[in-house]
């Protein structure tokens, strides 16, 4: 089989960022953003998804998190496009729920070439330590757009907001880890009747 394996640099006038992944790996993350709730959500991604993230960013938090945040979702979308490739063999479609404590999140992925997303997410709190709630969207709206893939994502009970957006990446881990399992009965076939995804 060949490596599922990818790494891709992305540098603006806002950010610069670097990404590896590996769709195979074992869950180990070295994540540097300058954000401690961001890198402890994109740990749950490695950790619950079985993916090896390394991923450092150098972005303009002198403003706010707000590029980072995007720009590591676009740069991270960009390299599971690049890890995943043709897409033969994948399973396609994944979804998890996962519950902590009092929050419950339910997560949907396709990997369908069209990048699409709906979320509902009513965080209780707008920060979440020096995470700003609303950027999980910005994280999601970038990988989906780069990684081209469809994602559902609602939180469908929680009172904190801790609690709520760690069911989130922990949901969305486990739906990727599962769309992206090779289908032993698929024989490598592309898992679409157009024959291209």
């Amino acid at each position: 089989m060949t490596a599922r394996t990818a790494e891709v640099t992305r540098n603006t006038n806002e950010t610069r960022i670097t990404v590896k992944v590996n769709l195979d790996g074992t869950g180990q993350a070295k994540l540097s953003t300058g954000i401690g709730f961001f890198d402890h959500m994109l740990e749950q991604i490695a950790r619950h998804g079985l993916i090896d993230l390394d991923i450092h960013a150098d972005g303009d938090l002198h403003i706010d998190g707000h590029h980072t945040v995007e720009d590591v979702g676009i740069t991270l979308g960009q390299a599971f496009a690049k890890a995943v490739g043709d897409k033969k063999g994948i399973r396609r479609y994944g979804h998890a729920y996962v519950p902590l404590d009092e929050a419950l999140s339910r997560v949907v992925v396709d990997f369908s070439g069209r990048p699409g997303l709906v979320m509902h997410v009513p965080f209780k709190s707008g920060m979440i330590g020096s995470f700003d709630s609303q950027l999980a969207f910005e994280f999601f709206q970038g990988f989906v757009n780069h990684a081209l893939v469809t994602l559902h994502i609602d939180n469908l009970r929680g009172e904190n907001a801790h609690h709520q957006a760690e069911t989130v990446f922990k949901a969305f881990a486990r739906a990727l880890r599962a769309a992206l399992e090779l289908d032993p009965r698929s024989a490598g076939v592309i898992p679409s009747t157009k024959g291209t995804l």
